[in-house]
């Protein structure tokens, strides 16, 4: 019979070299991101509770001065057409006591006076002071101009298609700063010295979102990818070879004891630490790379252009509003202070905080949507495709929710039995698209949302609960990467005796 020998070795060579890999593998990809993972656990449970400043649309909607358009002769397609003849959505606002619309078209925006249908010329430093003053107005006396940026700053890099802006700040305790477009006058963004200082240690840390280096998108979306990966593999490897280390039978001797790990020391802590935080680590760092969308890999959940156009009824076209009919809408809903004219169904409304009226003539077919209308344009923004499913959502579902509740509500659901599984999200105030779900974006939402947040249903909304899960989890990952320090350092400081 042939001598089985020589197979034997070779099977022990090759779990040798296997086993090596892994050790090393895990070892040094350990020491090079170590420093990553202490700031994405600490900055974790800091982004719990401080995320970057903004200026939250309850807060906006409250220091906005009410609409008042008794002035307005201009309609919207005349203000269309002084700033380039077409326009994709329009906004009623006040700039400088004056009504204004303010007109989007592709990526341009621009703002034209109501009154006499000339452009708003770029807001001076003088206009910005006073547009402040009369945002917040306990603060008037101490307004003061704090620089003007065109490039993008620490607080501005995730709004930087709205640049230039007017930073100015209004001298009270909270040291408040308030952004405001040089393009529209509007006030975009608001930071106070409490909410610029956790963001360092919270979003800032965590998503690496330093200035210098978030201004080149592109090289930091693929050094956040490729780390991500890096540490998915350690975290991976670390956790399959630290299952197969483990002895149920305690067939280790550590001090002449029995042991069912075979390491002592730190080690014997990193050991136990990634058996019972080793999962959750690497779900974290698995789910933080797709937090970069890499590779595309699935649909957005936008609604495609074919979508919004069918539930809308074509292109926008104000042609036939005149001035007189919004100014009439907007008298009996008065106290309005914000207002956008929409198109649902080839039908013209005015959505205002107040609520949704028509501008069409008396008699048109309004909003909200009911069931039998939606079942109509749940038909044409999807032809020939088959309609498993229509539901009226008053509250969040758990692909379409927000912790914030500034999501719209309600929404019809609108489920279809095409090959990808698409659901479409219409807000029902609007008669407008607003979500759309496909197979792979909803496996998304598990994979990244559910594993990096647990956003899952039976934690979100129960806090503090979902609190301490999340916090436990983190301070158990934390303590998983701690305790690698110190042989990391021995180890570090033995390979440099070595090379001297």
């Amino acid at each position: 019979m042939p001598d089985g020998r020589p197979a034997t070795r070779r099977v022990r060579h090759v779990r040798a070299a296997a086993s090596r890999i892994a050790i090393y593998t895990h070892r040094w990809l350990g020491i090079s991101l170590g420093v990553f993972f202490i700031a994405w656990f600490v900055s974790g449970i800091v982004l719990m509770y401080a995320g970057m400043p903004r200026l939250t649309p309850a807060e906006k909607l409250a220091r906005t001065p009410p609409l008042d358009f008794s002035t307005a002769v201009v309609s919207v397609a005349t203000a269309a057409a002084a700033v380039g003849g077409h326009a994709d959505a329009a906004a009623l606002g006040m700039h400088l006591g004056r009504p204004v619309y303010r007109l989007r078209a592709a990526a341009r925006t621009a703002s034209v006076f109501a009154d006499d249908g000339t452009p708003v010329e770029t807001v001076t430093r003088d206009q910005a002071l006073d547009i402040v003053r009369a945002f917040a107005p306990e603060a008037a006396a101490h307004v003061s101009y704090d620089g003007y940026v065109a490039t993008p700053d620490q607080w501005t890099l995730e709004i930087n298609r709205q640049l230039p802006m007017h930073r100015i700040s209004l001298g009270d305790p909270a040291a408040t700063r308030l952004y405001v477009s040089a393009a529209t006058g509007d006030v975009v963004l608001k930071t106070t010295a409490s909410t610029r200082r956790w963001a360092y240690p919270g979003a800032i840390l965590h998503w690496l979102y330093f200035t210098p280096i978030r201004r080149h998108a592109e090289g930091w979306a693929q050094f956040i990818i490729w780390t991500s990966i890096a540490g998915t593999v350690m975290s991976l490897v670390g956790l399959g070879w630290g299952a197969w280390r483990y002895s149920p039978r305690r067939r280790y001797r550590l001090q002449r004891e029995p042991s069912r790990s075979p390491y002592a020391g730190w080690m014997w802590w990193h050991h136990y630490g990634g058996l019972v935080f080793g999962v959750v680590t690497t779900t974290w760092v698995f789910s933080g790379l797709l937090s970069m969308d890499p590779w595309d890999w699935h649909p957005s959940t936008q609604p495609t252009q074919a979508q919004r156009l069918a539930l809308s009824g074509g292109a926008f076209d104000a042609s036939r509003v005149s001035a007189g009919r919004i100014r009439d809408v907007l008298a009996q809903q008065s106290g309005a202070r914000q207002a956008s004219v929409v198109q649902s169904r080839g039908q013209l409304y005015l959505a205002t905080d107040r609520g949704v009226a028509s501008l069409e003539p008396v008699g048109t077919p309004g909003l909200p949507l009911d069931g039998v209308r939606i079942a109509a344009l749940a038909g044409a923004a999807m032809p020939d495709t088959p309609i498993d499913e229509v539901t009226r959502l008053d509250r969040y579902d758990a692909y379409y929710y927000d912790r914030n509740n500034e999501l719209p509500l309600p929404v019809w659901r609108i489920e279809y039995g095409d090959a990808v599984h698409t659901w479409l999200y219409v807000d029902a105030a609007r008669g407008s698209a607003v979500r759309k779900e496909e197979r792979l974006t909803r496996v998304n939402r598990w994979l990244y949302h559910g594993l990096h947040s647990l956003d899952f249903p039976v934690l979100y909304y129960r806090r503090p609960l979902w609190d301490i899960a999340v916090i436990v989890l983190s301070l158990g990952g934390l303590a998983l990467t701690l305790t690698t320090l110190a042989p990391a350092w021995h180890r570090i400081a033995r390979h440099i005796r070595r090379l001297r």
